[in-house]
């Protein structure tokens, strides 16, 4: 099962298991139908089955229509980066023993450049990925974070970076020494090879928005822009200075604040006004403990860690997917009762235990919208257990405007005021700020059962996802098209994590 991101693909083929389709079997194949609209620019594609998408995964390329040019000067060549995970041992085996024993699921071993960790890894020496450029040329890059769970910054040595656009929408450009790219985003960055004749490394830096404590993750990940020439190479290739360092906040957020739709007369926005929205949400994201019936040998302090919105952690169907149920009115496989709102309210930033906001349960609740309503939702990153992280939240179906983010709670008297309705980036993924909120609108013009979830594999292995259902419009053009015959079966359903896992973890709880 694959997701192809950002393209308006085929309903039925939009790829996550038991959402829009049951897992394709060893042994059988699946065709999906891609149907290409507005898109332009560099997208990808990967599986949408367990971590699958660590290895499983590629970029798709859309050239602008026959006759039209690129809304900046033409580059002379292009070329496809793409960051990715890199875990040592069999990773399916180590996301299974983790969840069976409730301990933290793995945090990769290296980050990759197009397969390579770089000559900084011994394992890597002599095959790092080279790019031979001419000097006076302009590159290119198509940049993908295929990244499980890491949010990277990426520099070139002695080298400016102008990026143009971000998930196949073109933006203002942004004339930087470095970017920031989260992971499910694409973005396309435009290099000129000025420099003198030599070797220059390509460097990726995990971002940590987690608690310092964490420091398990990956080490930086190079690749040489290599100029073509005689000259005498040096030593080692330089490393970029401007590359900023893991924690550093004030980078990511000066490179976030810069990115702006390109919002012109050819490539115009449709931002959803104050009055034309009919649905408001307002949805936490937490790190939680599952809530149990207390029995004689079991209590509740003794539950697997979790994650949430709007305190429900989320369960795949067992029977069909979700999207078969809809469709056929199949009974029993989800509700409809997804909340507007979190169960209570409290200070979402402050680091909690209390029983109350540490508790969740898990469910398969969706929200249903009308076709074409005018959706506004505001993401609130909570400190649940000391859990608060920057969540880079993606919706399947939909590109949404990201009208506003901030730090601390939210405030729906103060914070609407500062919305950016002029021009606000139009993606696919967008970081909620670590203790901080992050306000998106859309129109529901996409009719179907759309996913939408944490781009960061261990959120939405523990539950960090829910899921639309946008009924059909009043035409057979905006109506839900018939399923393909060649749909794969659910003969293998996929029971719930709790169901599968003989062993728990004891949590503290303050009662």
């Amino acid at each position: 099962m694959f997701i192809i991101k950002d393209i308006m693909v085929s309903l039925f083929t939009d790829g996550p298991e038991y959402i829009t389709q049951c897992p394709i079997q060893p042994g059988t194949n699946f065709t999906y139908e891609v149907l290409l609209s507005t898109e332009e620019g560099t997208l990808w594609w990967h599986a949408h089955s367990d971590w699958t998408r660590a290895s499983v995964h590629g970029a798709i390329v859309i050239l602008p229509t026959v006759g039209s040019t690129y809304p900046f000067p033409q580059p002379d060549e292009d070329e496809v980066i793409i960051l990715s995970s890199w875990y040592l041992g069999h990773l399916k085996e180590r996301v299974d023993e983790a969840m069976e024993e409730a301990t933290s699921l793995p945090r990769s071993d290296a980050y990759t450049i197009n397969g390579k960790p770089g000559d900084l890894f011994p394992c890597s020496k002599g095959t790092t990925y080279r790019r031979k450029v001419d000097y006076g040329k302009t590159y290119l890059f198509r940049i993908v974070n295929a990244n499980i769970d890491s949010s990277l910054f990426f520099a070139v040595a002695q080298h400016n970076l102008t990026v143009v656009r971000l998930d196949g929408a073109y933006i203002k450009p942004i004339c930087t020494t470095y970017i920031l790219i989260s992971p499910g985003q694409t973005m396309d960055v435009l290099l000129k090879a000025d420099q003198v004749l030599g070797r220059y490394y390509m460097a990726g830096r995990h971002f940590s928005s987690d608690n310092a404590k964490v420091s398990e993750f990956g080490h930086d990940v190079t690749a040489i822009l290599e100029y073509n020439g005689n000259y005498t190479y040096p030593t080692s290739p330089l490393f970029p200075k401007t590359l900023p360092m893991y924690s550093d906040f004030a980078a990511a957020l000066n490179f976030t604040y810069q990115i702006k739709s390109l919002a012109s007369p050819q490539y115009p926005i449709n931002v959803p006004t104050d009055n034309d929205i009919t649905t408001r949400m307002f949805i936490t994201a937490s790190m939680n403990s599952l809530y149990c019936e207390d029995s004689g040998f079991l209590s509740c302090t003794e539950i697997p860690i979790s994650t949430s919105v709007n305190n429900i952690s989320w369960v795949n169907p067992r029977s069909t997917d979700l999207l078969q149920a809809y469709y056929r009115n199949i009974s029993g496989v989800y509700s409809t009762d997804f909340p507007d709102q979190p169960p209570t309210y409290y200070n979402f930033t402050d680091e909690t235990y209390s029983k109350d906001t540490v508790l969740t349960v898990q469910g398969t609740k969706v929200k249903v919208l009308s076709y074409n309503e005018s959706v506004e939702i505001v993401f609130q990153g909570t400190d649940v257990q000391g859990g608060s992280v920057n969540h880079p939240m993606h919706m399947h179906g939909y590109m949404f405007y990201v009208v506003g983010y901030g730090f601390g709670n939210y405030d729906n008297e103060t914070d609407p005021k500062g919305f950016n309705l002029v021009d606000p980036p139009h993606v696919t993924t967008f970081g909620v700020p670590k203790n901080g909120w992050l306000a998106i609108r859309f129109i529901a013009n996409n009719p179907g059962v759309w996913f939408w979830h944490c781009h960061m594999e261990r959120h939405l292995t523990l539950g960090m996802e829910a899921a639309f259902i946008v009924k059909n419009g009043d035409t057979a053009e905006t109506s839900i098209l018939e399923p393909p015959a060649y749909m794969p079966s659910c003969n293998v359903p996929l029971a719930s994590r709790i169901e599968n896992s003989d062993v728990f973890v004891e949590k503290k709880i303050d009662q």
